[in-house]
């Protein structure tokens, strides 16, 4: 699915920094309309070769009093006014529109953050289902304010505060928000979405899993030539086994899987992977010890991002002496490599809009994303790249992709890697590791709490702390638990479990895995952490 095979009824998010813009994606998804989310600072050519509908300019954390504050390119609103293109703005996206557009914006004297009732001033545009006077519940986060609408414009909500909260000039089809429709703290933020899409602009719904696929098949044919083959990347979690079914079904046996066991995988990992694989997903593939190779790169590497580099450019080098393998065998080298890249993998490995680089600011540098070396000799294909989480579930149902494989939690491409803190090699911490997330991840199925957890794992801390263990002192590791729920992975919460339950999992783990002595709960949502410590 590439960006360029849009044609039409496209809602392209123009992201300038705000925590909530992959939520405006995914929202308008949910209602069956595709949408992509760019750079707000793009050329103006990569926005008018995608052909949107509707542009959605985010909020984000600058002013537009600023001397870099990011904006749309010149000429975006001649574009868009001459195409017929529906833009609307939200929080910062709104006050752009407004002093771009000869309104202005000052310093609030009230500033709005958290909920905060408006009111509807005229019954239109967002509001054509309302009343004048009816009031609802929004979520401000803003700083600045509208002082001068732009002449044309009108506004049509305001704040308790009287502050303006919506704005609109339907002749240019321009409109604004200044508060985030996109969260659930907006209880009527959907309905009015979904309004402004289908009634005010025209939207036409008709953007589902099975079109994805039926197109995702036609790329991958027009790119993979008749003779040539191609390797894939497995993992063993839904990502890449999704990815791996997607492209067999587009060429057959020119695919080639291969497992690797870098040394970083959790317990008897191995073992299940590649009897899950072929029990149940017929896939051929081949499984390729390379442990010994990772671990020593990684001897003495403490730095998070390092460690990703050299784990990706091994990946490489492995799939690489795989390839010539394989050209040996068929007389013919394969040309591509499959990875199970994700949208929220792409967002999350971009630079921050008014750093002097480019859109959302760069959490990680993921092992499929920015891990990987520059002069590799395989071309990528990524069929799920423009995906979130749970829409590559829903493509592996319909790939009949088994539904034990597809509700596994996440794993990192890195492995065990991000989750021993520091050097991975130090002592035998990838061993307790091993066995304290395992412990871990059997009670909480157990509970039968597996399915209602986005991720769970257990940490490996570089301290050691004083104990008493039969009627010894010990000075042991210790290990903290992970446990979040989440929708994509992009923002997240942790898991409230019961007292009883992590009272036995701590005891599970002390009395079972030598070294630990001590064990922690680890209690921050995202943000402001990552799932990941690392």
């Amino acid at each position: 699915m590439e960006d360029k095979a849009v044609k039409s009824d496209l809602v392209l998010i123009l992201d300038y920094g705000s925590q909530y813009t992959h939520l405006i994606t995914r929202r308008i998804r949910s209602l069956s309309v595709f949408s992509l989310c760019i750079s707000g600072t793009s050329p103006l050519k990569s926005i008018t070769d995608l052909n949107p509908s509707v542009v959605i300019l985010s909020g984000g954390p600058h002013s537009v009093h600023t001397h870099d504050s990011p904006s749309f390119p010149s000429g975006f609103v001649e574009w868009a006014e001459s195409n017929g293109v529906f833009v609307l703005g939200i929080c910062y996206g709104l006050q752009l529109i407004m002093q771009r557009l000869g309104g202005e914006v000052k310093i609030g004297e009230k500033q709005e953050y958290g909920r905060m009732e408006i009111e509807v001033e005229k019954a239109c545009g967002f509001f054509g289902t309302k009343k004048v006077g009816d009031k609802q519940v929004v979520w401000m986060s803003h700083g600045d304010e509208v002082a001068k609408l732009p002449d044309g414009f009108q506004a049509v909500a305001r704040s308790q505060q009287g502050l303006v909260a919506a704005v609109e000039n339907p002749l240019r089809k321009f409109y604004g928000l200044q508060y985030h429709p996109e969260v659930t703290h907006t209880p009527e933020g959907m309905e009015t979405l979904r309004y402004f899409l289908f009634d005010v602009c025209g939207v036409t719904a008709g953007w589902n899993m099975e079109n994805v696929l039926d197109e995702e098949i036609e790329v991958i044919k027009g790119t993979v030539k008749p003779e040539e083959h191609v390797i894939c990347a497995l993992s063993g979690g839904v990502d890449s086994t999704v990815a791996a079914t997607l492209v067999h079904k587009a060429i057959g046996d020119r695919l080639h899987c291969v497992f690797v066991d870098n040394g970083l995988l959790r317990y008897k990992e191995r073992e299940r992977v590649m009897e899950t694989f072929e029990r149940d997903l017929h896939l051929p593939v081949t499984c390729i010890d390379a442990s010994e190779k990772f671990l020593s790169e990684l001897k003495g590497v403490t730095d998070p991002e390092t460690k990703r580099k050299i784990i990706g450019k091994e990946f490489i080098c492995v799939f690489d002496a795989f390839a010539r393998e394989l050209e040996h065998k068929l007389g013919n080298r394969p040309a591509y490599l499959v990875q199970g890249t994700l949208y929220p993998d792409v967002i999350e490995s971009c630079p921050p809009p008014g750093s002097g680089r480019s859109h959302s600011h760069t959490i990680k540098s993921h092992h499929n994303v920015g891990g990987l070396p520059k002069d590799m000799k395989l071309k990528l294909i990524e069929p799920l790249k423009l995906l979130f989480k749970d829409e590559v579930r829903q493509l592996g149902r319909i790939l009949d992709v088994p539904e034990a494989f597809l509700k596994r939690h996440p794993f990192p491409g890195p492995g065990l890697a991000v989750r021993v803190l520091g050097d991975v090699t130090q002592g035998n911490a990838l061993d307790v590791l091993r066995q304290a997330d395992e412990i871990f991840i059997q009670s909480i199925k157990d509970a039968g709490l597996y399915d209602l957890i986005w991720q769970a794992f257990v940490v490996f801390l570089p301290v050691r702390t004083v104990g008493v263990q039969g009627d010894q002192r010990t000075h042991s590791h210790v290990v903290a638990l992970r446990a979040v729920t989440s929708e994509d992975g992009m923002t997240a919460d942790w898991y409230y479990f019961d007292h009883k339950f992590l009272i036995d999992v701590s005891q599970k783990i002390c009395n079972n895995v030598r070294g630990v002595n001590r064990v922690v709960l680890d209690i921050t949502s995202k943000p402001p952490s990552t799932i990941e410590w690392e």
